[in-house]
């Protein structure tokens, strides 16, 4: 194929992952008032789950942090078109995580004439791993490093005499921004697997970066969520199970590597 041909194909495959987000989209916005009320705006409410098991945690170690039983988020709009211009936004963020697996599948079609026999053996589960673990940190954002923010920045004040009143654009980007930074840092291992596949980087190297790797991972942690250690601990645990997952799979591929060499 010529380059002209490459581009027409990559163009193809491009329109129909972006018809597939504006399918998916057009069903959120459907459900609009469900994934506003029992999804968008449940993390900061008192009975939603996690927000329920942390302050039962808290309660046994006598810690009132974790518990958000007075926390009271007044979302408002300040803007006439501010609601439904977010539900347009909430829709489209909707519409890219659901359709991420088939968009994948789209890349994956695109690349694999380019592959031999072996390699399209090897590369089979891409799509499904790889859109397991961006779902898998959506859904560690969303149950965990969500409510925490919530409660943090909902509740904090310079003043008593200072009011918080959450505009509804700052709520959304703050769920949003933090639910795709987290899916796409659960990719982590994915990144390493390739960059080992094309000597990049090796897991010698990996094992030696190991203390500034998790000096990075609790910093991280720290910016993500709120100032306190046992939030950055709770966050910076499965970020490192990830670091370890991925020294794992670079090591498999520099082997096999080494076996083929």
């Amino acid at each position: 194929m010529s380059f002209w041909e490459h581009l027409e194909a990559l163009r193809w495959h491009f329109v129909r992952a972006l018809f597939a987000v504006i399918l998916f989209s057009c069903v959120a916005f459907y459900f609009n008032e469900f994934i506003f009320d029992h999804i968008i705006l449940a993390p900061k409410n008192a009975d939603f789950i996690t927000n329920e098991i942390l302050c039962l945690f808290g309660n046994k170690l006598n810690i009132d942090y974790f518990c958000v039983n007075n926390l009271n988020l007044k979302i408002i709009n300040t803007s006439m078109s501010g609601q439904f211009t977010i539900s347009i936004w909430i829709s489209i963020i909707a519409g890219i995580i659901v359709a991420i697996p088939y968009i994948l599948f789209e890349i994956w079609l695109f690349v694999k004439p380019a592959l031999n026999e072996n390699e399209k053996k090897h590369s089979r589960g891409f799509v499904w791993v790889t859109s397991f673990l961006f779902i898998l940190g959506v859904v560690f954002s969303y149950f965990l490093i969500v409510p925490l923010t919530l409660n943090f920045l909902g509740t904090y004040k310079v003043s008593d005499n200072v009011e918080n009143y959450i505009s509804l654009h700052s709520y959304m980007n703050t769920v949003s921004n933090l639910c795709l930074a987290t899916g796409l840092t659960f990719e982590f291992p994915i990144l390493v697997y390739f960059l080992t596949k094309i000597g990049i980087i090796t897991p010698t190297f990996l094992v030696k970066q190991r203390k500034i790797i998790i000096i990075i991972i609790l910093i991280i942690g720290a910016i993500i969520t709120p100032p306190d250690i046992i939030s950055q601990i709770m966050i910076s645990i499965p970020l490192y199970l990830l670091f370890e997952m991925s020294v794992s799979i670079s090591k498999k591929v520099f082997r096999k590597k080494i076996k083929k060499a």
